[in-house]
């Protein structure tokens, strides 16, 4: 094997592998940690037992806490549990992460596809609040780029009818 093709070849395999992989799922992973808080119409409720699940998994955690999650395109559906108080339900609906698109132009439709499979595409928002004794739909967060901060509002679980 000649110097050249030897100096060309481990940049073509980093290449080839780079191009096989996801952009979202190499930024920030098919992982996601959220906070969860339960609320009432006086103000904040400690202790009640939450059921997060999703197509990927189910995770459980008593707030206010915070548990890690698998990314989904589909929502999330959430329902936390205290002794005397009606259950607080939020269905919580995941966003296309802005790099998603990005990674069809630079990482190629395989790229794209890695990440959409894994969940890495998606993300929901970094705060679920649900409000006790109520049902509610929370939309998407906005999508955002690589480069800008998630700091949008928490997702709050307030509107929807009383049980």
């Amino acid at each position: 094997m000649s110097k050249r093709l030897r100096s060309i070849l481990p940049c073509a395999v980093l290449a080839i592998s780079a191009s096989l992989t996801g952009c979202a799922s190499i930024v920030s992973g098919t992982n996601q940690i959220v906070s969860v808080e339960t609320l009432q119409a006086t103000g904040k409720v400690d202790g009640a037992s939450c059921k997060l699940e999703n197509d990927k998994g189910v995770y459980y955690v008593t707030t206010p806490g915070t548990v890690t999650v698998r990314r989904a395109y589909g929502d999330m559906s959430v329902r936390c549990e205290k002794p005397g108080m009606e259950a607080g339900i939020a269905t919580i609906k995941s966003s296309t992460k802005g790099m998603a698109f990005g990674n069809v132009v630079f990482g190629g439709v395989i790229g794209a596809g890695v990440d959409m499979a894994s969940g890495a595409a998606y993300d929901y928002p970094n705060l679920f609040q649900i409000m006790m004794g109520h049902t509610a739909v929370v939309a998407p967060p906005p999508a955002t780029s690589t480069a800008q901060a998630r700091t949008e509002a928490p997702a709050q679980a307030v509107a929807g009818g009383s049980h």
